[in-house]
């Protein structure tokens, strides 16, 4: 599945991505819209919806216990396909969690996102509407869009005809309908954006909502959440030619191991509600996860052009943007592509930056599949709850890494580690690379660090309209 494209509202942000964060490390110049001396926006917020578990809580306590949620492909006869494995959230009970109206307008992926944005506002304990009006926004990233919706309206109009279609065709496909959805439903009016860059527009959605708080918002809902598996959309994974064929779930997805195959899909993702800090301690917020410290993307030249990846330069602007060196960074959360050329490069990129052996490295998707643009959000969660915790989640099952890579790969058994800054690395088909670094939480006052309470799941009791 390759993503070459971004929506209008986001084409302009991608670009000022790259260039301003090359401004900042060139001349000190302010980057993502923030001004001078800003403190970088923080996480007040988290809605979490995945494979193997749903709420923040659910998900790291599996996460941690290393309990995978690939599967087989339920619905269909998916064991004729090449590739019938991905990651399944399960348990996910729309009816219960929606209201009633909203389900015949939307597909799968947009109920899975709303419910993450409503438990990541509940999680920040804001109120929207409290807020000043137009200052609220929602940022996203999608890849596919609504896959099986499509599918079924596309099957509608060639047996039954074009007056069976639904008229709400028109929009639930849209790679913009998440951002659409959660933006009405929360009375968001202020700037809303959607950025189509494949498994690297989870991580830019952050440097817009940077962009947008530091335009004026004063908060912005941003993160990413997908779902195409449906026939239509295992066979379009299926076509991006990275995909495994392994059968068996535990051994499907094996980044940075000798045994590597290629990636397993899935859906979910996460949402989180970012704040500027000044704002969230205005208002008092209840807890801050971490700041948003530094974000770059980068293109990958053109092949034979001799040029190098862009992933080592991805990283290198995102630490220049937070003022963090590489020295300071106490684990990587890695892209973990599976394919061994792919990993070869990120190696390479991450010796390049901390030397062999230099930092931990780990992988927890490993457990969940690649979730597209999903997936780096949960990384961005996985990593605030490491900062939060002291706990680097393992890359689960890897049994044989690659000696070549002189990795430090956190496998086996969460490792204890005081961790103060992480690093987060995303890459996408067609050159896409993405980098965030997230930083615990300042002191301030009238905010705190994050408490234990579950997240979710929850059941809203509202009337069907």
């Amino acid at each position: 599945m390759t993503a070459t494209s971004v929506t209008a509202t986001s084409a302009t942000g991608a670009s000022m991505t790259e260039f301003a964060a090359t401004e900042s490390a060139a001349t000190g110049a302010p980057v993502a819209g923030l001004s001078p001396g800003t403190a970088p926006p923080v996480v007040t917020g988290i809605g979490v919806v995945a494979p193997n578990g749903l709420g923040v809580q659910e998900w790291w306590d599996a996460t941690l216990r290393g309990e995978s949620g690939i599967r087989l492909v339920p619905g269909y006869d998916a064991a004729r396909y090449p590739s019938p494995l991905a990651g399944v959230v399960t348990g996910f009970d729309a009816a219960a969690m929606l209201p009633g109206r909203l389900l015949p307008q939307t597909d799968r992926v947009t109920r899975l996102a709303l419910v993450a944005a409503q438990w990541a506002i509940e999680d920040s304990g804001v109120d929207p509407a409290a807020l000043p009006e137009y200052t609220t926004g929602v940022a996203t990233s999608n890849a596919t869009g609504g896959f099986e919706f499509t599918h079924r309206e596309v099957r509608k109009l060639w047996t039954e005809g074009p007056g069976r279609v639904s008229v709400y065709e028109s929009f639930a496909w849209f790679y913009a309908v998440n951002t659409g959805q959660i933006s009405i439903r929360h009375g968001l009016r202020g700037p809303g954006s959607v950025i189509v860059a494949d498994q690297a527009g989870g991580l830019d959605t952050f440097g817009q909502a940077r962009r947008m708080l530091g335009k004026g918002a004063a908060l912005v809902v941003s993160g990413g959440v997908e779902s195409a598996l449906d026939p239509w959309g295992l066979l379009s994974h299926h076509s991006g030619g990275r995909l495994s064929g392994v059968r068996d779930p535990a051994r499907a997805y094996l980044p940075f191991d000798e045994a590597a195959a290629g990636h397993v899909p899935g859906e979910g993702g996460a949402l989180l509600v970012v704040e500027s800090a000044s704002g969230a301690a205005e208002r008092g917020a209840r807890q801050v996860y971490g700041q948003l410290a530094g974000h770059a993307s980068t293109f990958d030249p053109p092949p034979g052009s001799g040029r190098p990846p862009g992933l080592a330069r991805a990283a290198r602007l995102a630490l220049a943007q937070a003022g963090v060196a590489p020295a300071d960074v106490d684990v990587v959360f890695a892209d973990a592509a599976a394919r061994p050329a792919l990993d070869d490069a990120e190696a390479a990129a991450l010796a390049e930056l901390f030397g062999p052996y230099g930092v931990p490295v780990t992988a927890p998707k490993t457990l969940t599949g690649r979730l597209t643009a999903g997936g780096p959000p949960l990384d961005v969660v996985a990593a605030l709850l490491t900062l939060r915790h002291g706990l680097i989640p393992p890359t689960a099952h890897v049994e044989r890494p690659v000696p070549r890579h002189r990795l430090d790969l956190v496998r086996g058994e969460p490792r204890p580690a005081r961790v103060r800054t992480a690093l987060v690395l995303a890459r996408g088909q067609g050159g896409f690379n993405s980098a965030l670094v997230v930083t615990a939480p300042p002191v301030t006052p009238g905010t705190s660090a994050a408490t234990d309470a579950d997240h979710g799941p929850r059941t809203e009791e509202e009337g069907t309209a």
